[in-house]
């Protein structure tokens, strides 16, 4: 069996977010902003055809897992340092002594503990997953990276014999 690993690296696997990263119960970042670059490594054996999977399958998910993202204020949903709690208006975040607000349409809550590189790169790889035409593409392996600038990526791995 021949495996060969795909890389998917195009100019629109970005998003543009704004966050904060928690440090503790009392220290964060103040609120600001990143252009989020994101590629995947997927690894799977070359089949009869001299293919090995449709990868457009996973430009096309990878595309909307960042267009859901882009122009969004990131906030974690298991941060023991957060709370959330909405009203008619708002969302607000609370966090030591502050009661943060953000519109409905500008936030993006996610099952994350931070929003940091290394956290969004294991909920987008844990996303692609959840797709059953990914699950269906006999892969071995998919690393997916998401940088928050230029020299700093970080990587999360899945593969069959997690």
């Amino acid at each position: 069996m021949q495996l060969t690993t795909i890389e998917i690296s195009k100019e629109n696997l970005t998003f543009s977010s704004a966050h904060f990263t928690l440090f503790s119960a009392t220290d964060r970042e103040d609120l600001h902003g990143h252009t989020f670059r994101v590629s995947l490594e997927a690894t799977a054996a070359i089949q009869s055809n001299g293919l090995t999977f449709d990868y457009n399958i996973l430009k096309v998910a990878l595309k909307r897992l960042c267009d859901e993202l882009d122009e969004k204020v990131l906030m974690p949903t298991k941060s023991p340092y957060l709370k959330i709690e909405s009203d008619n208006n708002y969302t607000y975040i609370l966090f030591a002594s502050e009661r943060i607000p953000f519109l409905e349409r500008d936030l993006k809550l996610l099952p994350v503990r931070n929003i940091t590189v290394e956290e969004l790169a294991h909920y987008m790889v844990d996303r692609l997953l959840e797709q059953e035409e990914i699950r269906n593409q006999s892969l071995m392996k998919l690393v997916l990276k998401c940088a928050s600038g230029a020299g700093q990526w970080a990587n999360a791995e899945w593969s069959t014999t997690n």
